[in-house]
């Protein structure tokens, strides 16, 4: 996909800041410090938009980018480890679950995880979740690039054996991606091209 244009919205803390347009959104979770927001930028090329950090739950909102006018990608706070109080990451997951179960505008998510470690115990959760209720996703393994090919391919094996003991559904793919060398990039916008497509076709 050629990107025109591609700008920050909002960050929204609450339910009822919430884009009411109702464009399509392609939204990207995973663990605290997974990659998500260097993935956003490298998907975009687009240095910078989504704000990185080496500090695990950099990310309290749900921040919205909307991208050639048409539809939006959204930064879900990170699960797992995070320097903050356990009240604060309380809400985060709320937020986050109430955006998961609630939007309708939601047509594909984006599951990131690291590519140099088997998932989590949340990943799976996360996952199980996902098929439970039907929601189109796809599984990136990000930070590929860190790993010589050899120990890729051996771990994404080995990741897609666990994450298929949770089942396998409409994000039974696992991609490797690198948001240094642009390692899957193409792929990954291929599943989102598609997704927003479908949105928008009539029924």
């Amino acid at each position: 996909m050629k990107v025109n244009s591609a700008k920050f919205v909002l960050s929204a803390f609450e339910e009822s800041q919430w884009p009411r347009d109702r464009r399509p959104e392609v939204a990207f979770m995973g663990r605290s410090n997974v990659g998500k927001s260097s993935m956003i930028n490298s998907l975009l090329r687009v240095k910078g938009l989504a704000r990185t950090s080496s500090t695990p739950g950099r990310t309290q909102s749900l921040n919205f980018f909307l991208i050639n006018e048409r539809f939006y990608f959204v930064d879900l706070p990170g699960y797992g480890f995070a320097r903050a109080p356990r009240e604060v990451r309380e809400s985060w997951g709320d937020l986050v679950a109430d955006y998961l179960a609630k939007r309708d505008s939601l047509v594909l998510s984006i599951h990131i995880v690291d590519s140099r470690h088997e998932p989590t115990t949340l990943d799976l959760q996360l996952r199980e979740w996902l098929l439970a209720n039907g929601k189109p996703f796809l599984t990136v393994a990000t930070k590929s690039d860190k790993l010589s090919q050899n120990e890729s391919h051996k771990n994404l094996a080995r990741a897609r054996k666990v994450l298929d003991a949770v089942g396998r559904g409409a994000g039974g793919e696992l991609l490797a991606y690198s948001a240094t060398t642009g390692r899957g990039r193409e792929r990954v916008w291929h599943a989102i091209e598609e997704a927003v497509a479908a949105s928008q076709s009539p029924s």
